[in-house]
């Protein structure tokens, strides 16, 4: 299954994330890294550039772009989404990532546990959306959504 080799954040124009967003980000990237699925589907009749692929994520005269390229450098496709569906979504996520990091530093495991539920759901809902507005573009099971989510919130932390 074709899949996603090495992944970069265009984040030079943003500001130091917390070092809680450092975290998360470290961790969807090597979870990423590690599996996930990535397929460029057949398009306008012709087969695209097989992977494993390069992916570049920034934000760009505020649309999201995945730039891909494949490992020998080809470049491969380039996609810009809206920005405009995600944002209550990235909004939503960033105010139960402040309350679970809040709760983990004071409150009982139960209560946290309530947390990570909300975030959880939350998560799952952003990654819904990355699939749908992928759709036709590039096909990505849920784990692979779920994890570029995480680094599309790293880039709207700053934007």
């Amino acid at each position: 299954m074709p899949s996603i080799s090495h992944i970069a954040l265009d984040d030079a124009n943003l500001p130091p994330p917390t070092p809680e967003i450092e975290q998360e980000r470290k961790v969807a990237m090597f979870d990423l890294l590690e599996q996930n699925t990535f397929v460029l589907p057949t398009r306008d009749g012709r087969e695209m550039p097989a992977g494993p692929y390069h992916v570049g994520l920034s934000i760009r005269e505020k649309r999201l772009v995945f730039d891909v390229t494949t490992e020998a450098a080809e470049k491969a496709a380039e996609f810009h989404l809206s920005l405009g569906p995600f944002r209550q979504v990235v909004k939503d996520y960033f105010q139960i990532c402040e309350s679970y990091f809040d709760a983990v530093k004071n409150m009982p495991p139960s209560q946290i546990e309530t947390i990570d539920m909300a975030r959880r759901g939350i998560h799952n809902e952003g990654s819904r959306v990355l699939q749908e507005r992928l759709e036709g573009k590039a096909e990505i099971d849920t784990d692979t959504a779920r994890r570029l989510f995480t680094l599309i919130c790293v880039l709207h932390f700053g934007a």
